[in-house]
Parts: C-alpha cells; structure tokens; sequence
C-alpha cells in the first residue's frame, strides 16, 4: 500500500503576496504545472464528518486516487494509482488500498458521488527547511491563492514558515484544505 505522512502549514495569499513570493523565488510560468482535483463522497458528507477527504489528482496523464484522513500530526494520505482516466459521473472506487481504508472507515464505496472539480497552477521549491508551494486555484468562480510548507518535522516546521510569512510581512491566515473550501463554496451555489 502506498501511504504517507503529509505535514504542511499553509496561508492563503492575496493575487500581490502570491506575486511577490513567486518572483523572490523566481518562479517562471513554465514551473508551474496544472492539475485537476476530482472530489468525491457520499451525499450525507460522510468522509468530511470523519475530517477524510477523497479526490483523483489529474496531473499529466496520470490518475492518483487519493484518501486523506488525520493523524495525530498531519494527514494521512493512501494512494492508489488508476491505471486509466476514469469516468468521473460513474467512477466506482477499484479494489486496492483506498478501497481497503473507506470500507475500515465505515464507508460503503459505492456511494460516494462525484462532488466537482478544482484545477490549481503550481509551482514547488525545495529549500533546507522544507518545500515551498505556492497554489493558483480555481474552482466553482473562485480564484484563490496559497503558500503550502511540507517539511518532516511540525515543531521546526512551524517555526520555519512563521519566519517566512514574517520576512514577507505577510500576516498568518486561518486556512482550510482545498476540499473544505471547494464544499463551502458548493453548498453556497446550492
């Protein structure tokens, strides 16, 4: 089974702060890659009462279906690669690890429902103290930006990306995942 342990701190950007970084760090257009997140649950919201999260990452040609569940520091993700693009409005989860995991959580795979669509530019550098994501999403005519910091260790980590908002003058944001605020905005179009 392909599974990790994600630990990231992340802020949410204006189009400028988002600008700003991208040329500190010298970004250029071609560095950032398209993707598309797929999200899924069942209609009840299942998988978000438990605070999991289900999606399929287009990137390129490749699927990866991906359950993200917490863990006592960070999330815990389960992957699980599609050996062909799926059909999302008929997508039945295939027999494998996420599988495995929805049906350990109580969750019946064959009803969850293809919720929509997020598509994000992004862009990714690796530093000592950890890798910086700067996000360009789109979804549901939303556009939004963020600043992701993946690191393997939360107390450094967290004393790391507060010295970086810092020496932007860029204040800390309360920032929800992706998959919260692509629901919040879909029950708002209900």
């Amino acid at each position: 089974m392909s599974q990790e342990l994600e630990i990231e701190f992340k802020n949410m950007l204006t189009k400028e702060e988002f600008e700003q970084i991208s040329t500190y760090y010298q970004f250029t257009s071609e560095q950032f890659v398209t993707q598309q997140n797929h999200y899924f649950d069942t209609k009840e919201f299942s998988l978000k009462e438990k605070g999991a999260a289900l999606r399929i990452r287009q990137k390129q040609d490749v699927h990866v279906l991906t359950l993200k569940e917490p863990a006592p520091v960070g999330l815990t993700e389960t992957h699980q690669k599609l050996p062909s693009p799926p059909d999302l409005e008929q997508f039945c989860i295939p027999t494998g690890p996420v599988y495995d995991r929805l049906k350990d959580l109580g969750i019946e795979p064959g009803n969850l429902a293809y919720f929509g669509t997020l598509v994000t530019d992004r862009a990714e550098k690796k530093r000592p103290e950890g890798l910086i994501v700067l996000d360009r999403s789109r979804y549901l005519k939303v556009e939004d930006y963020e600043i992701e910091f993946e690191v393997a260790d939360y107390e450094q980590g967290k004393l790391d990306f507060a010295k970086l908002l810092k020496s932007f003058g860029i204040p800390k944001r309360d920032t929800k995942n992706k998959i919260v605020r692509f629901y919040e905005q879909k029950l708002k179009n209900i």
